[in-house]
């Protein structure tokens, strides 16, 4: 029986803090050790060990891989979509080296597994825009969406040609009230929840009947412990699975909390990441994900906004 040692490299980011605390549950809180360049998230002082680390430094990276015994790798850190369109260079630098770093430094040590999530943003204005397969036309618009293609190739290459077991999800837009978002597309769809609890308004910056994949922080965290702890010979995708909980639009989304604010209101200011948007599909058929290991989500839009705000207004 292998002793677990996991690391979590952006562990103060928006996945990174709530991922990091559920595998503290399931492993124990030392045998997790959390990293990120900023300082350590609130949340997570207190529940185990951090270090300060940055993924492009590859020495640095892995000494710390060697010095904590080292098993299981979990690569958050990343430049997302918005963001990265306002600096293409740094975004590609950044999500391609870092995952190259540690690539190579899990296949010297035999690392027994690494995670590496990628997103719907690898789809372009090419892609079926309904319930969009996992093998389909990508051909993808922005530096986040190449960036995270390109690195789907090289995990199924470290995979097919020495035997790195990474494994991948192309996360929807997330949603969640524990952490900030991190400069993406959907970050929408988590501030309007805090807008309508403070403001009782929104300014929102996509049309009123953009569609795009979701799903709730809950779900995400645990369709990524599900995929990591299934057994090896049921990963038949080794790019990246398509995981899909629930489409919707700003108007549905604000309809949703309507019902528990009615005098929300909602304008709409498009901007440049209407056009991010645009390009990405609308839905997302995941039956490769639910066929090979047993994917199902437990969170549609109503229950989602019922736990957002019951957990906004007790914060």
């Amino acid at each position: 029986m292998i002793r677990e040692r996991i690391l979590v490299i952006g562990a103060s980011g928006q996945i990174g803090v709530e991922l990091t605390l559920a595998l503290r549950k399931i492993y124990g809180n030392n045998n997790v050790v959390a990293s990120d360049l900023r300082e350590e998230n609130d949340l997570l002082k207190g529940t185990g060990p951090y270090v300060s680390l940055d993924v492009m430094n590859k020495e640095m990276l892995h000494v710390q891989v060697i010095r904590q015994n080292i098993t299981q790798i979990y690569l958050l850190a990343a430049i997302l979509s918005a963001t990265g369109e306002k600096n293409p260079n740094l975004a590609w630098h950044l999500n391609m080296q870092g995952l190259l770093n540690v690539l190579d430094i899990a296949r010297e040590e035999k690392i027994y597994k690494v995670y590496w999530p990628s997103s719907i943003a690898v789809f372009g204005p090419t892609s079926p825009k309904q319930n969009c397969p996992q093998q389909t036309i990508i051909e993808p618009t922005t530096v986040y969406g190449i960036s995270k293609y390109a690195g789907e190739f090289w995990c199924n290459y470290y995979f097919q040609r020495f035997h790195v077991d990474v494994r991948s999800l192309r996360y929807p837009g997330l949603i969640s009230y524990k952490s900030a978002p991190g400069g993406g597309t959907t970050d929408y769809a988590v501030e309007i929840y805090h807008e309508a609890l403070e403001e009782k308004k929104y300014e929102c910056f996509l049309r009123e009947d953009t569609y795009l994949p979701m799903m709730y922080m809950p779900d995400a965290i645990k369709a990524t412990i599900e995929l990591m702890e299934a057994p090896a010979a049921q990963i038949s995708v080794r790019t990246s699975y398509n995981i899909s909980a629930m489409s919707f639009s700003p108007k549905e989304i604000a309809a949703a909390i309507k019902n528990y604010i009615p005098e929300f209101d909602i304008s709409y200011e498009p901007d440049y990441r209407q056009t991010i948007a645009d390009s990405w599909p609308q839905s997302i058929d995941d039956s490769v994900a639910r066929k090979d290991w047993g994917w199902a989500h437990e969170y549609d839009l109503q229950r989602m906004t019922k736990d957002m705000l019951e957990n906004l207004r007790n914060k």
